[in-house]
Parts: C-alpha cells; structure tokens; sequence
C-alpha cells in the first residue's frame, strides 16, 4: 500500500477529513483484522487533562531500567510522528513506520468506507500492531481525548492511571469537571486497578464511583508518600518515600514542582503493577527520563523555554514555575488553538513576562494572533501580532535582547514549528 515514508505519511494525513469520531466500531474493526495485537502485550492506560505524557515517559523509562520490554505510545507529536511510538525509549524507525502504515492502510481498505479510521485511529491500531511485533512485554499508553471513545480503550489494560482532572476539550467531554471525569473514569476495567493522582470532591467521587461499579481496587496515589525536591542544574533532585519502599535520592530531570505529582504517579503504578522493581531500577529510570517541550531550556543568546502549556490547568502551572524565577527581560511567545480558554490561560502567563508576541501555528484550528495582542495589551502588557512563528521568533528575539529569555506555549504545534525554524537556523549555510 505505502512504499516509502512519504507515501505513508500521506495516507494518515488523508484520514484527518474524519475528524473525530465518537465510538470504538472503527478501531475494534481495525484491531480484529490486524489479528488484535493490543491482546498481545500487557498495558498500562493513561487518562487525564494533564500529566499523561510526562507520566507515561517515566513509568516507560523505569520498566526498560528493570530489563522489561517497554513499548510508549503518546500524543501528539512535536515534530515528527515517529516520536508517538517508542520501544526501550527509541523511537518507531522510518522504515518500521513505513511498513506498519501500510499494513494498516491495506486492511482498512479491506474494510471499505463503512469503517473508515480517522488519524487517531489509524496511528493508535499502528502503535498496537508494532508493539505486538516488537514482542513488548508491557505498553505504556497515553489517551488521546477523553477516555471512554478513545482508540486507546480496547486494550484490555492491566492497571488504569488517571491524571489531575482539568477544563479542555469541553466541546467534547463536557463543560463541567464531574462530566469531564466521567468520561475518563471510563478507561477503568472490570477488577483491574486504577491508580489515581491528586483528584479531591466532585472529581474524585466519579472515578471513585466507577471503580465500585466495576469493582476496581483504587489506589490514591499519593497517600502515605512523603517527598521532597531541590533544582540542581541537570533538573531536580527527589527525596522520595512511599509506604512500600524508600527510594532515597533521584536524579529528575524534569523540571516544575508538577512534575514531581507525576512521579509520584508513575512509582506508584509501578508498585501496584507487582513486577518486582528494586529502587535501583526507579533510581535509574528516572534519571534516564526525557520528555522534550515540558519545561525544556534551550541555551543561547537569549536563551529559550519551551513548554507545552496548553490549556487553562498547565497554564496555571507554566505559571508558578515562571513566578519561582523572576526576570526583568521575559517575552512570551504564544499561540493557540480556538477551543482553548485563551483569557484564562494568558491571565496565568502575563504577570510574569514583560512583553507578549502573539502568532499562529500553521493549523486550521489556530487562532489568529490579532485578537489575542490586543487583549494582552488591554491588560497592561506590551503586546504584538505577527502572523507567522518563524517572524514571531526572530522578533521575540529582537525584544529580549542577549540578556533577556523567551518562554514559548500555548500550544505543541507552535512549539514543533520553533524547533524547527531554530534548526533551520543552525543548520543554515554563513557567509565568511
């Protein structure tokens, strides 16, 4: 079906006129006539507005330490689509890709227009099929969407993991928080384990409620843990007890104070899971983590921070991170989708910056950069529009200065394109 890379990557584009479909009778289809690979491999699935990728970056990073065969599925990709799938903390290679692509194309074909799969669809079912060639003995899966309609929800998961609960996607999970954790408490099986992060109220008692239904033992995962955590220069250094076992001192690469309720998650899921890890294997799992645009620095003249806030919860959380480390010369680099709740996203960023640069990713759902410097200037902060990143890059550039930094968010998308403009930067020819 697909030859080359090229072609591959063309026959997923092709499935986004699908949109977003509600139901699992596409993916199912899909999984049954590639001979249900998901079965094939035990399965850690993730839900939650944020965390899911970090968490799932960790947990994966541990398993590989402890000599398991650990398969990673996340979404959505920075730059390029093999970053969603990774076995042993390497990425699908080109060719792999290329070859699973195909295979998925030729029974969706097989299948007709009745069944159909969307982009989401079409990479979950390759995800599924290359962990199952892989012969992994566990996959870490992060939920796309939601939890209960998502692609990642065949799978007949060992654990359920459920990230903190926040506003995003409401057009599609609905607009109040206990909706929003209805949707994904789904993810719980039937007398499996759901361990759960930091949930309180009404949030709480969905998933609480959906795991007595199903008769679920529900882990809270940080009751009787007791951590502490100081910045060192490579990121952060973690004291970590739990009422199982007494990891000592971690070297954690990720940076933000959030981070560390991740951590947490991903140790604990890893001690419900009864695979025997020492401390020795979580020490160096988490040490060998790498989660690129949360929090990631980027050295030069200024120097660039990239993180992937995205809605209104990391947000609040870029937020904190940017409050704990004042500077007099900050630019904001932003864009974002037109679902997100952009006021309230930009009400936790503005008070820490000095100047505000609004653009557009290079996606239809973008919204458009005028709008947003104007609101941004109402409220008291320096604003501009420029309407392509790459322009919105060089000019955040020209505002800080050598001396100054650039913090860029708001949307993934819009950090994929700067990684790329600062590479082809680097990689341009310099007249001598």
């Amino acid at each position: 079906m697909t030859r080359t890379y090229e072609e591959a990557v063309a026959y997923l584009s092709s499935r986004e006129k699908f949109g977003i479909k509600f139901g699992l009778s596409n993916i199912n289809q899909l999984a049954e006539a590639l001979g249900r690979p998901e079965r094939r491999f035990r399965s850690v699935l993730i839900a939650g507005t944020n965390g899911k990728g970090s968490t799932a970056a960790i947990l994966s990073s541990v398993l590989h330490a402890a000599g398991f065969r650990a398969g990673r599925y996340t979404s959505p990709h920075i730059r390029r689509l093999m970053e969603r799938i990774h076995v042993d903390g390497v990425p699908i290679s080109v060719d792999a890709m290329t070859a699973v692509v195909s295979r998925v194309a030729e029974m969706s074909l097989q299948m007709g227009r009745v069944a159909e799969p969307t982009f989401f669809e079409a990479v979950t079912a390759c995800a599924f099929a290359y962990f199952a060639e892989q012969s992994v003995d566990i996959a870490v899966l992060e939920v796309g969407m939601g939890g209960r309609w998502d692609a990642t929800n065949i799978v007949p998961a060992d654990i359920s993991v459920i990230t903190p609960i926040g506003f995003d996607h409401e057009k599609f999970l609905g607009d109040t928080l206990p909706k929003i954790a209805a949707e994904k408490a789904a993810i719980i099986k039937e007398e499996r384990p759901v361990v759960v992060s930091k949930l309180d109220g009404e949030v709480l008692d969905v998933v609480r409620e959906e795991a007595r239904r199903k008769r679920a033992e529900l882990v809270l995962a940080h009751e009787g843990v007791q951590i502490s955590a100081r910045a060192t220069e490579a990121g952060q250094l973690v004291s970590l007890k739990t009422a199982k076992m007494d990891y000592g001192e971690l070297e954690f690469p990720l940076l933000g104070l959030h981070q560390l309720d991740n951590l947490v998650l991903a140790v604990r899921v890893a001690e419900v899971a009864h695979l025997g890890l020492e401390s020795r294997h979580v020490r160096e799992g988490v040490a060998r983590t790498t989660w690129p645009g949360r929090l990631e620095r980027i050295s030069g003249s200024p120097p660039l921070l990239l993180d992937a806030a995205h809605n209104v919860m990391a947000a609040e959380q870029l937020g904190r991170f940017l409050s704990a480390q004042p500077s007099e010369n900050r630019v904001l680099l932003f864009g974002v989708m037109k679902d997100k709740r952009v006021h309230e996203m930009l009400s936790h960023l503005l008070p820490h910056v000095s100047h505000f640069v609004a653009t557009r990713p290079e996606m239809s759902r973008a919204r458009g950069p005028v709008p947003l410097a104007e609101w941004a200037q109402e409220q008291g902060t320096p604003s501009e529009s420029v309407l392509s990143s790459p322009l919105a890059l060089a000019r955040a550039r020209e505002i800080a200065g050598p001396t100054g930094e650039i913090v860029v968010a708001g949307s993934i998308f819009l950090l994929g394109e700067i990684v790329e403009a600062l590479e082809g930067a680097a990689n341009a020819p310099h007249l001598t």
